[in-house]
């Protein structure tokens, strides 16, 4: 062999050798890459940071999520401990915030596309005019797959330490913040629909 084929052979060898040893997504056997990487605990969850998410903070501790009092459609008071158990995308806004109005529809689309026993889209109004102006809001920007839930004390803006509005966490089954994003975000979106496929499938 000379020498030329013989570097050519060896260049070859160790660009497989890369490749299986780092995990590139790349099957020999044929099989078809994952559409949503692995997650092993809220590291994992990093992979998803990127593109329209790429604002989203992941919190490596999950802290618990304070157990929220606020009214229901009726005007009764519930908590946000009723949703342990499933995966909740809690999202805070006001009637008066031009970007809560510009997300809105996006929060509406992935409850219709992923709402379930396993998942919900809580959208919490912390507007002061209550119950009434809310539920103008949702139907004005065509929400109706949202629940009515209000929080007129705004307690839960302090509670949660939010900086702004929008600000929308993602909860595990346990009641537990994998992370946050403050400001308006593609929700419907591949990288965020990722996200939350990945936290319904968790084990954990």
């Amino acid at each position: 062999m000379n020498e030329p084929k013989r570097n050519r052979n060896s260049l070859i060898y160790l660009v497989l050798l890369a490749l299986i040893a780092g995990g590139a997504g790349i099957y020999l056997s044929g099989d078809a890459p994952r559409e949503v990487p692995e997650v092993n605990g809220s590291s994992g969850f990093k992979a998803f940071a990127a593109g329209s998410m790429a604002a989203f903070l992941v919190k490596a501790d999950r802290p618990v999520v304070p157990d929220l009092a606020f009214k229901d459609s009726t005007g009764s008071e519930i908590k946000l401990n009723r949703w342990r158990g499933r995966v909740v995308l809690l999202n805070l806004w006001a009637t008066w915030c031009a970007p809560c109005r510009k997300e809105m529809p996006a929060l509406n689309a992935v409850q219709q596309q992923l709402g379930s026993k396993d998942f919900e889209v809580v959208a919490l109004s912390v507007d002061r005019k209550g119950l009434e102006a809310s539920a103008a809001f949702l139907k004005e920007t065509g929400a109706d797959s949202l629940g009515l839930y209000s929080d007129e004390t705004t307690a839960s803006l302090t509670m949660l330490q939010a900086l702004g509005l929008p600000v929308t966490l993602l909860i595990d089954r346990k009641g537990r913040e994998i992370g946050r994003l403050l400001g308006p975000a593609e929700w419907n979106g591949a990288e965020a629909v990722a996200m939350i496929r990945a936290a319904i499938a968790e084990q954990d």
